[in-house]
C-alpha cells in the first residue's frame, strides 16, 4: 500500500523512487524538481549507461531523451509490472512507451533552459498528460503543485503545434522585432516592456481584448505603410501576422462599405 503525507500544499508519496533517463536540461530539471518534492531520485542515466535494468527497484522511469530516441530507449528497458514508464515529449503521445504495462506522457508546458531554472519552472506549471495514461503522472503534477490538461491519443500533434506556436513562434516573432528595430537603432530591450505587457494582457483578458495597434482600429493605411517600409524579407511575416490579428476582431470580414473606425493614438 502506498502511504503519503501532506506537507503544506504538496502531497508527498512516501518511499516513491524515480529514475530519469537522459541527463540533459529536461532530465536534470525533473530530477531536481522531484527530489525537492519528496521523491527519491536515483542517479541520472546517461547515453553510455545501460538502460535495460532502468525499471528495476523504482516506481517510475522518466525518459527525458530527444524525441527520436524515446521509442528506442523504451524498447531497451526491460518491463517491470509495477514500474511506470513516462516520456516528456508533447509530440508523440503514449505509443512509444506502450510496451510497458504502466505508461504515459508527462509533457511540461514550460521552457527548461537548464536544470536549476527548469526545476523552478516545473513547480506550478501546466502539463499535458495522456488521457488514458498511468495515474502516477497525475501524482507527479500534484506533487509539483501543477495543472493538468488531458490529451486524447489522436490530438497530440495539434496539441504540440499549439505549444510550438506559443513558445517557438513567439521567440521567432521577437527575433523579427529585434531585426527591424535594430535597423533604426531601437534595441530589443526597449521593446521587451511592450511585449511583456501584451503577454500579461492576454493572460488577464484574452487575446481579442488585448489586441491593440492599427489592425484593431481598422487602420489598413498604416499597415500598408509598414509593409512598404519593411525590408522585403520581413514583409511576409508581418502580413501573415496582421491577417491573424484581424481574426481576433468581432467581424474579421467586414463589408467593403464599412467605415474604418476613428484612429486612436495608442500603439
Amino acid at each position: 500500500m502506498v502511504t503519503g503525507a501532506r506537507i503544506g500544499p504538496i502531497f508527498v508519496v512516501m518511499g516513491q523512487r524515480a529514475r530519469v533517463v537522459g541527463p540533459g536540461r529536461a532530465g536534470t530539471s525533473f530530477a531536481t524538481a522531484l527530489a525537492a518534492a519528496g521523491w527519491h531520485v536515483e542517479p541520472l542515466v546517461g547515453r553510455s549507461d545501460p538502460v535495460d535494468r532502468a525499471a528495476r527497484d523504482v516506481d517510475l522511469v522518466i525518459i527525458a531523451t530527444p524525441d527520436v530516441a524515446i521509442a528506442e530507449v523504451a524498447a531497451a528497458i526491460d518491463p517491470v509490472d509495477g514500474t511506470a514508464v513516462l516520456h516528456l515529449s508533447g509530440a508523440l503521445g503514449p505509443q512509444p512507451v506502450a510496451r510497458h504495462r504502466r505508461h504515459g506522457v508527462l509533457h511540461p508546458l514550460v521552457a527548461l533552459p537548464d536544470g536549476e531554472r527548469g526545476a523552478d519552472r516545473l513547480v506550478g506549471a501546466w502539463f499535458g498528460l495522456a488521457a488514458d495514461g498511468d495515474p502516477v503522472a497525475e501524482r507527479i503534477v500534484a506533487d509539483l503543485r501543477g495543472h493538468v490538461v488531458h490529451v486524447d491519443d489522436q490530438h497530440w500533434t495539434r496539441y504540440h503545434a499549439a505549444a510550438v506556436i506559443a513558445a517557438n513562434h513567439l521567440v521567432a516573432l521577437l527575433g523579427q522585432a529585434e531585426r527591424v528595430g535594430a535597423s533604426v537603432g531601437l534595441p530589443l530591450d526597449a521593446l521587451m516592456g511592450l511585449a511583456s505587457g501584451s503577454l500579461c494582457d492576454v493572460g488577464e483578458i484574452g487575446p481579442a481584448a488585448a489586441l491593440t495597434g492599427p489592425v484593431s482600429r481598422g487602420d489598413l493605411g498604416t499597415v500598408q505603410r509598414h509593409l512598404d517600409a519593411l525590408p522585403h524579407d520581413e514583409r511576409d511575416a508581418y502580413r501573415a501576422l496582421s491577417e491573424q490579428a484581424a481574426r481576433l476582431l468581432p467581424d474579421p470580414n467586414p463589408e467593403p462599405d464599412t467605415p474604418v473606425p476613428d484612429l486612436e493614438t495608442s500603439t
